[in-house]
Parts: structure tokens; C-alpha cells; sequence
């Protein structure tokens, strides 16, 4: 890509690179960061499958790297990390799986030691939301969150639903949920998830209403630099965004700037709430990173994953107030062509 011949050059690596219909946020992030001001980036993907689209999006992504999966545990992360390094001269990395948070976190003294610099909450704060603790965090901080329970296996369902109510939603430990009304659809659900996400899942309690997020930032402090709060337009089968609209809200942003102060949280983040016909809200869950439709708040006027890198780099960024309101999204599909042999070789040789 051409070279700025007036912002500093700075290299970025950022995961989540699928785009499919259940997409990561590390497409959407790299788009907010192309239109940073601070700094002449070259991007540098990280994936963990070779058929992630991100790789072959060569006007976003300079060069991709394969990663290890999260199983693999922290040593080989580490060390895949130490090869990047030496290849690329990494400044900054943004992580965007929930999955594989805990060993970048676990690994950030180490990463700091290579130059390579992270935003990212602490591990008491990232097992604190954690889907199987996130009544007691509700409880703990005055949030407001449904009731749920573990479930480690499929003979506790009518146990749960007894005391949760039918509808019922079931959780997969990172991702996918199902609405379920009765026990046979209950036990259906719980063999496909379990299968996919292992146990235990969660069972929560059904809130009915309006679906909406907030996309934020909080600076690990207590203050939220950023929120934008999305109403969903419309959701696929998986219940993921896709359409979008941005909300006057003051109660939405009111609940964010309680989240960051209530738990000093460090690092973007997403809250999945539900609005009751009585017009209560709940969250129904935390993310503890940007979400998919991230690039939503950089066309609103709040580049979350810019100010992101400035907090990576130790530069100050200010409070951000104001957004457009009534800003879209719409998400579509998109036949990316490459040649077989770009396929080969990050399938071969992990890079391309």
C-alpha cells in the first residue's frame, strides 16, 4: 500500500479475521483503523484457518500470519508470536475472540518485552463477565441481568426450566444460543452445543423485548471514552446483527459509563441487552472485546478501535460524547475471488 509521506509509520496485528454470517470483529476493526489520522498503518492479519476471508482482503490486510489455536495453550502462541515479531515489526495487537483472550492476557508481560503492545481487561475482569458468572457480576455491581445456571449435562434442563420458566435460552461457553420451548427441543439443543462449545452450557432466563448493543471503551480507570448504543434491524438465524441502526439514548449510555466505573474495565467491549415492554433493560451478556459491527461507531463519528491504539500506546485520548444518530448498517455477502495458490501457501506454509 503507498507509504504517508507525513503520519508515522506503525505496524498492527489484529485477529478474527473470518467475515462470514456469524462474523469476527477483525475485519470491521481493520477498517476503522485504515482511517486513523494518527499514523500510517500497515496491517497485519492473524488467523487461524486458512479460508478466514480477512487473509484474502489484500486492500485491508498487508500480510497474514497463522496462529496456533487458544488449545494449543500459551507457550506455542508465544513463540508463534516471537516468529511474527522477527518478520514484522509489530507495535500494537488486537485480539477479538473471546476464546482466545485469556492467554493474550496471560502472555502480556512477555508480549511487552517483545515491543508488541496490548489494550486488553485483566483476567479477574474477563472471568468476573464470564456468561457462568454473569448473575453475580449483575448482583455485585447493581446491573441489571437475567437469572441463569450452569448445566454440565442434559438431565439438569427440566431442573432449570422449572425454576427459570419456558421459553428457555441456552448458551453456548463462547458463542451460539438457542431459544427453546420445550424439554425435547431443550435436549436437542443441548446435544448440538454441548457437541460444538463442550459443557457446561448455560441456561438463562428468556427476557422478551428489544434487542440492543452497545458498542464501548473503557480506559481501565472508570471512565467509558466511548459508547454507541445499535438497535438491531434484523438477525440471522444465529441471532447475530444484520442491519443496525445508532440510538438516542441516554439511559443506553448511562449503563455503559455504570459498567466501565463499576468495574474499572480496561479495552472495548460489548453489551447485549434487552429492553422489556415495561422499558427495563437487561444484559444478557458481555463481551469482553469489539463487536462484529464495530465499524458502525467509526461512521458515527467514535473510532473505537482508533482510540484503542492510542491507549495501546500510552497516548492520551479524550472522553468522545457525540455520535450520529440514526446511522445504518446493512451487511451483505460478498464473492471474494483469489487464486488457489495464495490458498496453498497460508494452508502450506501459515503466512501469506
Amino acid at each position: 500500500m503507498p507509504a504517508s509521506t507525513t503520519l508515522p509509520r506503525l505496524t498492527v496485528a489484529v485477529t478474527g479475521l473470518n467475515a462470514t454470517d456469524s462474523p469476527g470483529p477483525g475485519v470491521a476493526v481493520i477498517r476503522a483503523l485504515r482511517e486513523t489520522a494518527d499514523f500510517d498503518l500497515r496491517i497485519i492479519g492473524l488467523s487461524y484457518e486458512a479460508l478466514e476471508p480477512g487473509i484474502y482482503l489484500r486492500e485491508l490486510v498487508d500480510r497474514t500470519y497463522q496462529l496456533p489455536y487458544p488449545s494449543a495453550g500459551t507457550a506455542a502462541l508465544l513463540e508463534r508470536l516471537r516468529y511474527v515479531r522477527e518478520q514484522e515489526d509489530v507495535a500494537v495487537l488486537i485480539p477479538n475472540f473471546d476464546a482466545e483472550l485469556h492467554n493474550f492476557i496471560k502472555l502480556e508481560p512477555q508480549l511487552r518485552a517483545l515491543g508488541i503492545r496490548t489494550f486488553l481487561p485483566t483476567l479477574a475482569q474477563l472471568e468476573a463477565r464470564d456468561k457462568l458468572n454473569l448473575p453475580a457480576f449483575g448482583t455485585a455491581h447493581g446491573l441489571p441481568v437475567p437469572a441463569s445456571r450452569a448445566l454440565h449435562h442434559a438431565g439438569e434442563l427440566l431442573a432449570a426450566a422449572e425454576t427459570l420458566g419456558w421459553p428457555l435460552v441456552l448458551k453456548g461457553r463462547y458463542y451460539d444460543a438457542a431459544v427453546v420451548h420445550t424439554l425435547a427441543q431443550a435436549e436437542q439443543a443441548f446435544g448440538r452445543l454441548s457437541g460444538q462449545w463442550g459443557v457446561p452450557l448455560i441456561a438463562q432466563q428468556w427476557v422478551g423485548g428489544q434487542e440492543i448493543n452497545i458498542a464501548g471503551l473503557g480506559d481501565g480507570h472508570g471512565r467509558c471514552l466511548s459508547a454507541v448504543p445499535m438497535r438491531k434491524l434484523t438477525i440471522t438465524d444465529k441471532g447475530k446483527a444484520w442491519a443496525g441502526i445508532t440510538l438516542e439514548d441516554e439511559a443506553l449510555l448511562t449503563l455503559a459509563r455504570r459498567f466501565a466505573e463499576a468495574t474499572q474495565w480496561r479495552g472495548g467491549f460489548e453489551l447485549e441487552l434487552m429492553r422489556a415492554a415495561s422499558g427495563e433493560l437487561f444484559i444478557l451478556e458481555i463481551n469482553p472485546r469489539f463487536p462484529a459491527w464495530i465499524y458502525l461507531t467509526a461512521a458515527a463519528g467514535q473510532n473505537q478501535p482508533a482510540a484503542l491504539l492510542r491507549l495501546a500506546l500510552g497516548l492520551p485520548v479524550m472522553q468522545q460524547e457525540g455520535y450520529a444518530v440514526g446511522k445504518m448498517f446493512v451487511r451483505y455477502a460478498w464473492d471474494l475471488i483469489t487464486d488457489h495458490t495464495a490458498f496453498q501457501q497460508v494452508a502450506a506454509l501459515g503466512e501469506l
